[in-house]
């Protein structure tokens, strides 16, 4: 296995984040990031622009591969009252799908938010048409908690959306 590692996004990052998730016109990436909504590709100028959004925050972090940026990791708060949150995962480039990074990254996240936060649980949504997320929520813990279907559109099909999470007592068990 490489080496691993997340950690918040630096400012001498922001270029080879823009390159990654921003420049191109149709990433590969999108195809199985929620393709059923538009990439707009933007340029570095208005990409550095929200800078201070990307650089040192709590809620986004990027994904290191022996020390190189090739993902990134966010949440949200679906509904902050009740600590209801949403998490995402992006490994940018094809030649480090399939090898394990992704479950990695996404198990040290989860350990982050459940130390970090007063969570009850974690969770994210991903679309049917998209195995691998599917089965890395299941080889971490994670139930399918919904399965809404035939809701996305995508290239002339129908696909469901998928809800996976996962409870504090369920990730404690494992650990």
């Amino acid at each position: 296995m490489k080496d691993v590692t997340i950690r918040p996004i630096i400012e001498e990052e922001l270029f080879r984040l823009w390159e990654l998730s921003a420049k191109e016109e149709a990433p590969e990436w999108k195809k199985w990031d929620a393709p059923y909504y538009p990439h707009i590709p933007i340029t570095l100028e208005n990409f550095l622009e929200k800078k201070d959004q990307l650089i040192q925050q709590e809620d986004m972090w990027g994904i290191y591969v022996n020390g190189e940026l090739v993902g990134s990791l966010c949440y949200y708060w679906e509904h902050e009252e009740s600590l209801w949150l949403e998490m995402g995962i992006v490994i940018y480039e094809a030649n480090f799908w399939s090898g394990g990074i992704g479950t990695e990254a996404l198990r040290m996240w989860i350990n982050h938010l459940f130390k970090e936060l007063p969570l009850v649980r974690v969770g994210y949504t991903t679309w049917s048409g998209n195995e691998r997320m599917i089965k890395v929520g299941e080889k971490l813990g994670m139930t399918m908690e919904a399965r809404l279907r035939k809701c996305r559109f995508y290239n002339g099909v129908y696909y469901d959306s998928i809800r996976m999470g996962l409870l504090r007592e369920e990730w404690e068990e494992r650990v």
